[in-house]
């Protein structure tokens, strides 16, 4: 049972629209950048939504990491690829740019690819897929990271939580949406673990003995010194698979930088050779698929929605009554929030408050507020 209050979906996002701008964001980049940090809360994945907000937007700009006017230069363009420069403005900005790109050269040649370089953090990558989805078209997504995943057999922070993300068209009410980290657990829900008070499950993050360690905000402390690493997707060894979610985290970071020529790994940590804070210059991937090409989008959508359901419809473990398939917990916490709004913890409600005050947008009221 939901017990935090709600906020109104169009006062949230012409609030941080509003916020955005304050920071030196131009409008119509700020509108992109309200709606996939809102698209997030939507589906309820609140590790990137209004959790995130002030810590790694607002923040950054504010100590020089991120710059609030991209600059988008094109390094190399063909009728199926671009290359994209981000010049460390907002990476949610260059993405949609890209995306727009990547669906008419789609619509036009069947597929398309695009990276991007010197950028910084663009959300959910399951909202630049969407966008392709959106179009009857698949799209393919992910991202490198400042390093916090050790390899396999390894306690060093070496490589970022690095998503690997597909969205495709079904003939259902929602695509299919895999929308994930290929580590166990990512930074943005350790964050809100921290925010909640709350620990992190143990058998997820490790420290410099190997051990595993729970104390979230000790984590976050850790991490950033190189103490504690997050552990690839299944887990610590090989005996539970360890190693195939490191080899799916390094391929990330492999597309991530090499087909971009940008930086990877330990040249992501956002600290330059004294420690002080300095831009990310992380690099993303695109793919577009057009499923015109193939066997036409109906046919493709019937099938996929044909799986789809034979999954959910399959034998059930005992005590389970139900199956998901990806993308459906999201659509659920959609049609659930769509007309209350996004839920905030106290923690937010402080920084909406303070956000509010110090930039002096007084004709916003929350309904939290006495």
């Amino acid at each position: 049972m939901e017990t935090r209050p709600y906020v109104d979906w169009e006062l949230m996002n012409n609030f941080m629209i509003d916020v955005f701008k304050a920071y030196g964001v131009p409008e119509e980049d700020a509108a992109i950048c309200a709606d996939v940090l809102l698209e997030s809360d939507r589906r309820g994945i609140e590790s990137h939504g209004c959790n995130r907000f002030k810590p790694i937007y607002l923040d950054r700009i504010k100590n020089g990491t991120l710059k609030p006017v991209t600059k988008i230069e094109i390094l190399k363009e063909t009728p199926t690829t671009v290359v994209m420069d981000a010049h460390d403005g907002m990476g949610m900005v260059a993405s949609y740019h890209m995306m727009k790109k990547l669906i008419e050269k789609a619509k036009k040649y069947g597929m398309a690819g695009g990276t991007i370089t010197n950028s910084t953090h663009y959300g959910i990558a399951g909202y630049w897929t969407t966008m392709a989805e959106k179009e009857g078209m698949i799209g393919i997504s992910g991202t490198n990271a400042r390093p916090s995943v050790a390899p396999t057999f390894g306690i060093e922070p070496m490589m970022g939580t690095n998503p690997l993300t597909f969205t495709m068209p079904t003939d259902e009410a929602f695509p299919f949406n895999f929308d994930c980290a290929t580590s166990t657990i990512q930074n943005g829900k350790i964050e809100f673990y921290a925010r909640q008070g709350k620990k992190t499950p143990s058998g997820l993050v490790v420290n410099n003995n190997g051990e595993s360690v729970t104390e979230s905000e000790q984590i976050l402390s850790d991490m950033r010194k190189g103490k504690a690493a997050l552990l690839p997707l299944g887990g610590l060894g090989e005996e539970t698979g360890g190693y195939k979610g490191y080899g799916f985290t390094a391929v990330v970071e492999i597309l991530s930088a090499a087909l971009s020529g940008g930086p990877y790994m330990k040249a992501l940590n956002g600290k330059d050779e004294n420690g002080n804070p300095s831009m990310y210059h992380l690099g993303h991937f695109f793919f577009v698929i057009n499923p015109e090409f193939f066997m036409g989008l109906d046919t493709f959508k019937a099938t996929a929605g044909g799986i789809c359901r034979d999954l959910r419809a399959s034998a059930k473990a005992p005590g389970k009554d139900r199956i998901y398939t990806a993308g459906e917990k999201e659509h659920e916490a959609f049609l659930d929030r769509k007309d209350k709004g996004v839920p905030v913890g106290e923690a937010i409600q402080k920084e909406l408050i303070q956000l509010r005050d110090e930039n002096k947008l007084f004709q916003y009221h929350f309904p939290f507020e006495k």
